[in-house]
Parts: C-alpha cells; structure tokens; sequence
C-alpha cells in the first residue's frame, strides 16, 4: 500500500510540474510586479483628493497646427490632512508648457516621466480634508498638432464625478471626423452631431462628457482634419 502511494504521488507531482512548467513564468512574473507597482503609486496619488468637477478645453489657434492653447478647471475636495502640494501633469509633441500658469497656488518644481511632465504647485497654505479648492491652469503649445490625424488624452489619476474634455478647431480647418477611444478598454465610438457645435464666429467644438469616468482609464479623443 505504502509504495502504491508512493506511485501515486509520483505521478501527481509529474503532471503538477509539466503543467506549471509549460507556463510563462518570467512573463507572468513581470506583469505581476508591473500591476502591483501601478496599483500602489495610483492609490498613493488618488488618496489624497478626489474630483468633483473637471473641465478641460484644447483650442487649436491656426490651420497648420503650430500654435494650441490648454485650460482646465478642477475643483477638488480633500480626502486627507495636512495637504501642502498638488502635482498637474502635462503632455504633447513639439514644445508643450508654455507661459504656464496656476492659479491657487505656485509651481515650484517639475520633472519628466516617459512621455509626461509633471509639475509640482505649491499651495503655500495647509487643506484639511473636507476642505475644497478649484484649480485653473493653462499653457500654450508650440508645433504640437501637425499630423492629419492628431489626438488629446486626459488621463482619470483620482475619483471623479463630472467630466468634460472640448476641442475647440479653427475656422478655416474643421474636424473631418472625430472619435472617442477608451486606452484601457480597447474600444471606442464615433463623436457625432450631439457632440459637435459650430460656434458663431465659425469655429467648430467638440465636446464631450463624462459622469464617473472610470478610474485610471485614457479618454483620448482622436481627429482627421
């Protein structure tokens, strides 16, 4: 009986090891570490405040695409204490944070990761959570839309409640069409007439909406003109 089991065994550890064996381990593992490392800088950052209300305008100046403007408005409610700093974060081709400009606070620093830069603002006073603030920012772009097709992405970092992203195109160069694309997701849809405007001095907006938004998914809205 002893050595039937032994057999048993034997053979039960054989097909563990041939099943696991077959497996992408190095890959698994470093997806893995990559998640694990992902999640827990997200969580660190989106801790801090969430969202109530973010509105964001991409303005293309010129039919050549060598001059845009950037705002947003996001106003915020503390989920912590004793918070001293917001982190905005910036993105694009050619020369991106031009004449940049905040308002509460001071950048006081900034730095590059990948394909983004981050700047540190300075809030030169304590929030506590509960407390609110509504940050405008802005800044000019240089050469940064010259391609056909061309996109803009806004990046959900904290819980958000309302959402709205526009790009506004000029006269003489209007959107051909225009699609909303969800990174993570890997799915996307057509921006239709719902979503477009011709304002009054000819210029064409899109705009487009969101309640909730998924936290950290990539809203990119991308263009032929």
């Amino acid at each position: 009986m002893a050595e039937q089991q032994r057999s048993d065994f034997k053979k039960w550890l054989e097909k563990l090891v041939g099943l696991f064996s077959g497996l992408p381990w190095i890959e698994i593992i470093g997806d893995v570490w990559k998640l694990g490392r992902q999640m827990l800088q997200s969580s660190g950052n989106a801790g801090l405040f969430e969202v109530l209300e973010y509105e964001s305008t991409l303005e293309l100046k010129d039919r050549q695409g060598e001059m845009a403007t950037f705002k947003k408005r996001e106003k915020v409610r503390y989920l912590k204490d004793n918070v001293i700093a917001y982190q905005d974060q910036a993105w694009g081709d050619g020369e991106i944070l031009v004449d940049y400009r905040c308002t509460p606070g001071v950048p006081v620093d900034q730095y590059r990761s990948g394909h983004k830069t981050y700047i540190l603002i300075s809030r030169r006073e304590v929030k506590n959570k509960g407390e609110t603030d509504e940050f405008n920012i802005q800044w000019r772009m240089k050469r940064g839309f010259l391609r056909q097709t061309e996109q803009w992405e806004t990046n959900v970092r904290h819980p958000t409640k309302e959402l709205v992203v526009i790009v506004i195109f000029p006269k003489s160069r209007p959107p051909r069409q225009a699609t909303l694309i969800e990174s993570t997701r890997q799915r996307s849809h057509s921006l239709e007439k719902k979503e477009t405007t011709l304002l009054p001095d000819g210029r064409t907006k899109i705009t487009w909406e969101k309640s909730k938004p998924r936290l950290h998914e990539t809203y990119i809205i991308q263009w032929e003109w």
